[in-house]
Formats: structure tokens, C-alpha cells, sequence
């Protein structure tokens, strides 16, 4: 079984189809985002491979993809986005991805990609380059590594806190208590290492490519 999550109908029905065509990869099913995902994976869906778009509405950068990783763990993730830049795809890589295609690929680059990760592979299109080592990159890996300590509802939690919801607003939009917003809020901080709700912000955005997508547009 192949998990396609997209919030794109078009995109998710042709990928949908080509994989279909493909021999091994006749089941195939998706999923419009990543709460839907992660529901039918702890439902007791058996997956063997994910595509996952790294923009979807419920996701906040590299957020959603460690999330899916704790959910579904060994299951290879082959990551798809319109942005494509180098370190895009190495904060991607070094988040534990098993691949990157960018969106704007032929259909045979999703199969090899697939192929590739379900065999134990990683997948990594052709014209990618390893940025040089840098001091940044040890730092982006420890902020992975704790936001991948966060459970689902607190993942969630931080998006809308990041999106500067307050923690009524919060209880509203997740159906619970202002005092159990409150405690997720105090449990996310210790988990980060974040003395206020600033700095969490500020450690989940160095890895949400807030502004790497605006360096890449000056540039």
C-alpha cells in the first residue's frame, strides 16, 4: 500500500493513476492531509511507502514529516514539493526523508523515487547538489530532533501557536480546554528548551523554511 498525502486533488489522482500502471504499487490511497494520514495509519492502515507534499494546510515545515515518521516508524517518505531549492532538500534528507522530487518532475521520477525508498534506498534528483557543511546545519538537526519529541496534538498545537493563535483561540479550533492548551503550551516549551512561546516559535521556524523561501526569492 502507497499513501499519497496532498491537498492538490489533481496532483494526488494522476500520481494516483501512474502508480496504479505501475507492478507493486497497485494499491494506492490518499489522503488530503496530514491529520487525515496519521488517523487511518493508527486506524491499523498497513503502509509500505509514503509521498508526502511538505505544503499542506495542517503542516508547519518539517513538522509534518517528523510527526509522520514517529506515526508510521521504518516507513520510508519520499517527499514532494514545488520548492526545490538545495537546502530544502538537505533540511529534508537530514529530517529523514528517503527521497525529495520536486513537483514539476515526469511521472516515471515518482516511481523511481518510490522504488527506490521501498527497497532501502533514498532518491534525490539529478541536478541536486550537497550544500558545503556548515555551522547551521548541526543546529537545524538539533531542532528536528526536538520537535520530533512533540506528540501529534502538541505539533498541532505549536502550528497554531506559530500562526499566533492564543491559547483560547487555540481551545476553540482543537475542540479542548484553555487549561489543557495551557499545559500542552508548558509540556512544548520544556521539550524544546524554549524559555517563552517566542522562542519556541523561532526554533519550529528554522526548520519551516519561513525564510529560507524568502531568501530564495531574493535571490
Amino acid at each position: 500500500m502507497i499513501l499519497v498525502i496532498d491537498d492538490h486533488p489533481l496532483f494526488c489522482e494522476a500520481l494516483q493513476m501512474t502508480l496504479a500502471e505501475t507492478p507493486g504499487f497497485s494499491k494506492v490511497e490518499t489522503a488530503s492531509s496530514l491529520g487525515d494520514a496519521l488517523q487511518r495509519i493508527r486506524a491499523g492502515l498497513e503502509v509500505e511507502g509514503i509521498v508526502l507534499d511538505l505544503n499542506l494546510p495542517d503542516v508547519a515545515g518539517l513538522d509534518g514529516l517528523t510527526r509522520l515518521r514517529n506515526a508510521a516508524p521504518g516507513v520510508p517518505v519520499v517527499v514532494v514539493s514545488s520548492m526545490a531549492d538545495d537546502r530544502i532538500i538537505t533540511a529534508v534528507l537530514h529530517a529523514g526523508a528517503a527521497g525529495f522530487v520536486p513537483k514539476h518532475s515526469p511521472r516515471d521520477a515518482f516511481v523511481t523515487a518510490l522504488r527506490a525508498a521501498v527497497q532501502g534506498g533514498v532518491y534525490l534528483p539529478q541536478d541536486y547538489t550537497a550544500p558545503a557543511k556548515d555551522a547551521e546545519s548541526d543546529a537545524d538537526r538539533s531542532a528536528i530532533d526536538r520537535l520530533s519529541d512533540l506528540t501529534p496534538q502538541q505539533g498541532r498545537i505549536l502550528a497554531l501557536v506559530c500562526e499566533g493563535y492564543l491559547n483560547k483561540q487555540i481551545a476553540y479550533e482543537l475542540s479542548i480546554s484553555e487549561t489543557t492548551v495551557k499545559a500542552h503550551v508548558t509540556a512544548i516549551l520544556r521539550k524544546l528548551g524554549a524559555q517563552s512561546r517566542t522562542q519556541a516559535v523561532r526554533i519550529a521556524n528554522s526548520v519551516s523554511f519561513t525564510q529560507l523561501r524568502r531568501d530564495i526569492d531574493r535571490s
